[in-house]
């Protein structure tokens, strides 16, 4: 979509949510300029003038927005971004709460590090949220990223991943196993297809052969190997104070019912 577009369509809703200035500017002409209605004249020209500027602010900032994830999607890194901490920000925008997330991201050619991301946890996101993995666009120069909602619904396993392999006349399903996932979407990305909701490699050999390689290693149980490198351990489990504080904020956000988190309370407390 054009800046162009994007700016009368942001124009025409702000405009609608303060049609009072342009209404005011309406009754005003309407009645012949009259002096006695001059206040409404000013007034009317305060509020559209606000508005027009209110949305020039948002078109800026959602082109820069998009423009920033461009340039990740061209030149960033797909990492896998581990949720181990959730914590309730008492905000709500548009009913939905904002939450902030304890992020451990790593990924290829970028050294893993720590982060903290504030998110609308809406009713689609949740689930990936609380998966504790998503994916994130990582710039390996400066180390901004973005997360890729899309490319994490696959790899929460909130997206069913099943792989049709015609030479062997098989389906794989792949839900839910994070690092084959991850390495389909990086190959995916190197050759730049995007995420649909279905794919049809026949017309790339090149990454349809990759993509075959990964899912048939997936799939294939494999002998244990002596490890030749440095070996990336993963986060430790959350705390006792750390499951018990993101319980509250699933309590707080409404994703649980209140005897569901009793329940988990009890649970919790009787594994100390």
């Amino acid at each position: 979509m054009s800046t162009f577009w994007r700016y009368l369509r942001i124009q025409a809703f702000v405009l609608l949510c303060g049609i009072v200035g342009p209404i005011f500017l309406v009754v005003y002409f309407a009645m012949g300029a009259d002096p006695m209605l001059g206040w409404m004249f000013w007034i009317g020209l305060l509020i559209t003038a606000a508005d027009v500027l209110i949305a020039l602010g948002i078109t800026a900032a959602g082109v820069s927005s998009s423009a920033k994830t461009a340039a990740l999607e061209q030149t960033g890194v797909l990492a896998l971004a581990q949720v181990v901490g959730i914590q309730e920000t008492g905000t709500r925008i548009n009913e939905q709460p904002l939450v902030k997330l304890d992020l451990q991201i790593s990924g290829p050619g970028i050294a893993p590090f720590a982060s903290q991301d504030r998110v609308l946890a809406s009713i689609s996101r949740l689930p990936m949220i609380t998966s504790r993995k998503l994916v994130a666009l990582v710039d390996p120069m400066t180390g901004e990223y973005q997360i890729d909602w899309q490319r994490s619904s696959l790899v929460s396993g909130m997206m069913p991943a099943n792989f049709t392999i015609a030479e062997d006349n098989q389906t794989y399903d792949l839900t839910g196993q994070v690092e084959p996932l991850m390495e389909i979407l990086q190959i995916l990305k190197a050759h730049n297809i995007s995420l649909d909701n279905m794919i049809d490699l026949r017309s790339n050999p090149g990454a349809r052969h990759q993509v075959q390689e990964v899912v048939r290693r997936a799939v294939t149980p494999q002998a244990p190997v002596a490890a030749s490198g440095p070996v990336l351990t993963p986060p430790p489990e959350p705390s006792t104070a750390q499951r018990l504080q993101e319980l509250e904020t699933l309590r707080a956000t409404g994703a649980i019912s209140e005897d569901e988190y009793t329940a988990k309370r009890q649970q919790i407390l009787a594994e100390l």
